[in-house]
């Protein structure tokens, strides 16, 4: 059904159409040459004709299946419609007019010819609905819950709406003001929104993001996470240090200078500098020895 119908077809429907909503259920579709009076009737009032037929025919008789897949196919460019709305997705457009097929079954289904409401204007937000429903449940990386779905999108909106406003981005309290929820949820929905895509392993990485893909930059092993041990455990050491020494440690690896320029700043000999800081530095490694 989700194949694109050629003039020839579509008036053979058309034909077809026409003889099942008078009574008559050929065997096989009538061709354009064999089309019988009535052929030129518009879609809507074969339809209607055809609905008119389908309420008296017996749910699950051969005649009710036969009149409601003409009704399908006959109403197949009200999906293609509605569907040429989300030829920018990156959906496949076929995948997209079969899932609007399914709104129109329901549709269909559902139609009660009675009511004075032509079937167009009746199915149009069921077809339009059952796609938007299927991009909700397929495009997003993550699953989440509907609710939250539902959510993110009133967000989107009420930020819009708000931003012009306010001539501001909105801030949590006033978005959950205008949606009458709590902004507890409105965190939630505004986090949920990372789950809509997700980058690839392999994708390339930005100007601020460093070298190589994710997936070369995820699980390495940070070597700056043993220096923070390091630190941490010396603090107290340092901090039992005469002052003089505790600043020739600073001085000296945490200022980056020289043993000569060490001793400049403090006056004293680079020779002087040097003795300190190996009684310094042995004194600091047997504290971390004894503390382990």
């Amino acid at each position: 059904m989700s194949g694109e119908l050629g003039t020839a077809e579509i008036h053979a429907g058309q034909a077809e159409a026409a003889a099942v909503a008078e009574g008559a259920v050929p065997h096989q579709r009538a061709t354009p040459d064999e089309a019988p009076p009535g052929a030129g009737l518009d879609t809507r009032t074969l339809s209607r004709a055809l609905f008119l037929r389908l309420a008296a025919l017996e749910p699950g008789s051969p005649e009710h299946a036969y009149v409601r897949d003409t009704l399908i196919e006959l109403n197949l460019p009200l999906v293609r419609y509605a569907s040429a709305r989300f030829r920018s997705r990156n959906e496949p457009m076929e995948d997209i007019v079969q899932v609007g097929t399914i709104g129109l079954i329901k549709a269909i289904d559902r139609f009660d010819p009675e009511r004075g409401v032509e079937f167009p204007t009746f199915a149009m937000p069921t077809v339009v609905g059952e796609i938007k429903r299927f991009f909700r449940d397929t495009s997003w990386s993550v699953r989440v819950p509907r609710r939250l779905q539902e959510l993110r999108l009133a967000l989107t909106k009420a930020g819009d709406e708000l931003s012009q406003r306010l001539d501001r981005s909105p801030t949590v309290a006033e978005l959950a003001a205008c949606l009458g929820v709590s902004e507890e949820d409105v965190v939630e929905g505004l986090a949920v929104g990372n789950a809509y895509t997700a980058s690839s392993l392999d994708s390339s990485p930005g100007e601020e993001e460093g070298d190589g893909p994710l997936a070369e930059r995820l699980g390495y092993e940070d070597l700056a996470l043993e220096g923070v041990e390091y630190r941490e455990s010396l603090k107290p050491l340092l901090a039992k240090l005469p002052p003089r020494e505790r600043r020739i440690i600073m001085l000296r690896f945490f200022g980056n200078l020289t043993q000569s320029q060490i001793g400049e700043e403090i006056g004293i000999s680079q020779m002087h500098v040097s003795r300190l800081l190996t009684r310094t530095l042995a004194q600091l490694r047997e504290g971390l020895i004894h503390e382990g």
